[in-house]
């Protein structure tokens, strides 16, 4: 057993979350047969990799990635173009990847970040920093610890009996405090983790989990930066468990209008009747449906008509734009 002891404690409120997210997981699995149809492999895939550069500022839209992903021709920054095909080819590789190999780990780097850094597919040489715009949040450990740090930090996860849920959204943490690379550690500690959960459960490796980091995006740099001050990662372990929680949500919904033909929820088909023809701010659709709990409003209305595509954002390349506002789809 490895000696490696990350800090963080269990709470009341993950094994709560634990319990609601296995319950959905069971509804996915007899709504889909235990396998998501290859068309919303596809989409929750490219949403994906969208959500997973744009946390690290890359400025292309859902669309101009689909288009570079189908082949197509796009104007743009050529970097943020080499970093969605990189990306894609990354992640199509997770399947055949042992999240428990250094050199599996490496291969993936090489691939997420070749043309990119010269560093690539190497642990770093030199210190680097968590930063969240111009704020630094976090300073790794030297370089030379590095290679100790995370083979003790894979011994951990292979012997620990933890529940997996638990296990990797620790091994996450963990991973982004020791900051193994000179760039890409963001988006390969997300796929690391959504690759630990799929060798638990195949559906993880089609969940965008990271869709919905990127909603939260400001609450996951705080729990990084919590987790650091309490020398304690339960804060970023229950953050990453909700959010867990609601791709899963999401999947289920999916799932059961998929099952009844398309039919559209009560929830769903008020939030159309009070939108009409306009395009409205959230807390002007919340207020005409009567509703003052945002997370209520999101779970049962909001999140599933974007995934029924019914509505949509007016800014879809910056979901948390204060000017953000919704109409219905023509």
């Amino acid at each position: 057993m490895s000696n490696y002891d990350p800090p963080f404690h269990i709470t009341e409120k993950m094994m709560n979350l634990v319990s609601e997210i296995s319950e959905q997981i069971g509804r996915i699995n007899v709504l889909s047969h235990g396998t998501l149809n290859p068309h919303l492999r596809k989409e929750n895939r490219i949403r994906t990799i969208h959500s997973s550069l744009a946390i690290e500022h890359n400025s292309l839209s859902l669309k101009q990635m689909t288009a570079i992903l189908d082949g197509k021709r796009v104007l743009g920054d050529p970097n943020e173009i080499r970093e969605v095909t990189n990306a894609f080819e990354a992640y199509e590789m997770m399947l055949s990847l042992n999240p428990l190999s250094i050199k599996d780990l490496l291969k993936a780097h090489e691939t997420m970040m070749k043309g990119l850094i010269k560093e690539n597919g190497v642990f770093r040489h030199g210190g680097v920093g968590v930063f969240d715009g111009e704020q630094l949040i976090h300073m790794a450990p030297p370089a030379k610890f590095v290679p100790d740090q995370i083979n003790d930090l894979l011994n951990w996860y292979s012997t620990s009996q933890l529940q997996p849920l638990i296990r990797s959204a620790v091994f996450h943490y963990e991973f982004e405090f020791i900051h193994p690379f000179a760039d890409g550690n963001g988006r390969m500690g997300r796929m690391w983790h959504s690759l630990l959960l799929g060798q638990w459960k195949e559906i993880f490796y089609w969940l965008p989990i990271e869709d919905l980091i990127r909603l939260r995006q400001a609450e996951y740099y705080d729990a990084l930066g919590k987790a650091d001050r309490d020398a304690d990662s339960a804060v970023f372990v229950e953050l990453m468990l909700e959010i867990i929680l609601d791709t899963v949500k999401e999947i289920v919904v999916v799932g059961e209008d998929e099952n009844n033909s398309g039919a559209i929820n009560e929830s769903v088909q008020k939030l159309l009747n009070v939108m009409g023809n306009e395009s409205l701010p959230l807390i002007e659709i919340m207020r005409r449906l009567n509703l003052s709990h945002k997370p209520t409003f999101r779970k049962n209305y909001l999140l599933p008509a974007l995934n029924l595509q019914l509505i949509e954002m007016t800014i879809p390349d910056k979901p948390n734009s204060r000017n953000q506002k919704y109409r219905k789809r023509t």
